[in-house]
């Protein structure tokens, strides 16, 4: 087998291993929901009382202008770790495998980061966890009547 042969395999299983990952995680995320701690004022309040609470900082956050899926940033990261990742993945392997040649290596590795880029950029846009400013504002909010915050699912 010559090392045009391989190199392309190589490439190619970074490219079926960048999808598979992209499917796995386009499935991992959060509704954005966050979730109380029943600690005193909770349960001095009962459940419905602290979700109303809730629910009226969430629409306070929306009204002043938060948008809680503002995911532009998680595409521009996403699109960035993903190229970084498989682009040396993708030169590794062409070196490796490219019995050190250096221009098949650079040519994977272009190729394999277009394709990181792809799919980082893909993952980040599925992202579904609310902006950090959005989650900031809620846990403020729900804070000043007693609530804590311990997470968002």
């Amino acid at each position: 087998m010559n090392s045009t042969n391989l190199a392309t395999r190589v490439f190619r299983l970074s490219l079926v291993c960048n999808l598979l990952t992209l499917a796995a995680c386009a499935g991992v995320g959060s509704n954005g929901t966050p979730v109380l701690y029943p600690n005193a004022a909770y349960k001095a309040m009962g459940e419905t009382a602290a979700q109303q609470h809730l629910s009226h900082c969430l629409g306070l956050a929306r009204s002043s202008g938060l948008d809680p899926m503002d995911n532009k940033h998680s595409v521009a990261s996403g699109a960035t770790m993903g190229a970084a990742v498989a682009g040396v993945t993708g030169a590794v392997g062409g070196l490796v495998f490219g019995r050190g040649d250096l221009n098949q290596a650079i040519k994977y590795g272009a190729q394999s980061a277009v394709v990181g880029a792809a799919a980082g950029g893909t993952r980040g846009a599925m992202s579904q966890q609310p902006s950090g400013t959005y989650r900031q504002f809620v846990q403020r909010c729900a804070s000043e009547k007693g609530l804590d915050i311990i997470g968002w699912q």
